[in-house]
């Protein structure tokens, strides 16, 4: 496996893979490797000719400073597993080299309704710091596919946005959600959750699953009212939304019917750690 530390040096063996005509496929993750990462690495194998992999907690998406502190980090388990993986290219660059001239917003993109609700209302900024990041890495890698987890539901959305308006010859697949044994969606944060902690973490699957059996049942209130009472049956447990939204738009749906395709996602606090989740209903 190449590691590559800086754009230039990606950049030329990129050129080299584009001569030999290779399609690439590309995964950007902000390290602390988990089942979900290799899943997607896994398609993008299956997909693609060859396969690049970034690693960078990126600066600009954490609204609060104290939760990039707290972000894991686990590079030399991470570059041991992605050879493990046999990915061809890892990019692994620096604040400095991503940034050159500083973290500053240089281009703010309008998502619309996609970027205000949910993650866009709670996490002021948060978009346009993933937007800056992801075209940035699209244009130092030039991948033919893009593999992305449905766990960051929005987030695909947003994307999905960006490639379009940005005109891009990109095709995003978007990856099924990998879970623990006992549902809770993989992420890196999880680790971050106490002994005690850990346990409660089922109970936001277990909310959603509520919510979709409840579908057409009664009345999408109540049934709001009832998943987010499931998850704060432990006091350690916050919800900071619980939304019903159209599938595409995600513009919030105030009953069942508004919309064909529905999709419940949600953010909850957990103690120190805030974890996100989300559903198809229909």
């Amino acid at each position: 496996m190449y590691i590559f530390p800086t754009v230039e040096s990606l950049q030329k063996w990129v050129k080299h893979q584009r001569k030999q005509n290779k399609i690439i496929g590309f995964v950007p993750t902000m390290g602390a490797l988990h089942a979900g990462h290799l899943s997607l690495i896994e398609q993008a194998k299956q997909q693609s000719d060859v396969c690049i992999v970034s690693i960078f907690v990126n600066p600009t998406q954490f609204n609060d400073p104290a939760d990039l502190e707290r972000y894991p980090r686990k590079d030399s388990e991470d570059i041991a597993q992605l050879k493990k993986q046999k990915v061809d290219a890892l990019f692994f660059p620096s604040v400095e080299e991503m940034y050159p001239e500083g973290t500053e917003i240089k281009k703010v993109y309008d998502f619309g309704n996609l970027a205000t609700v949910m993650e866009g209302e709670h996490r002021k900024g948060h978009f346009e710091g993933v937007a800056q990041v992801v075209n940035l890495l699209l244009e130092q890698t030039t991948p033919d596919k893009l593999f992305m987890g449905q766990k960051d539901y929005q987030q695909v959305a947003i994307i999905k946005q960006l490639i379009k308006l940005e005109e891009k010859n990109i095709e995003l697949i978007a990856c099924p959600t990998i879970r623990e044994i006992d549902g809770l969606a993989m992420s890196s944060r999880n680790a971050l959750l106490t002994e005690t902690e850990r346990p409660q973490a089922p109970k936001i699957q277990e909310a959603l699953q509520m919510l979709k059996a409840n579908y057409q049942k009664i009345l999408l209130t109540k049934a709001l009212k009832e998943a987010i009472a499931h998850i704060e049956t432990n006091t350690d447990m916050k919800v900071e939304y619980l939304t019903v939204s159209d599938a595409l738009t995600l513009e919030k749906a105030e009953k069942w019917d508004n919309f064909e395709n529905l999709v419940a996602c949600t953010a909850v606090h957990l103690g120190k750690v805030r974890l996100i989740d989300n559903i198809l209903i229909s």
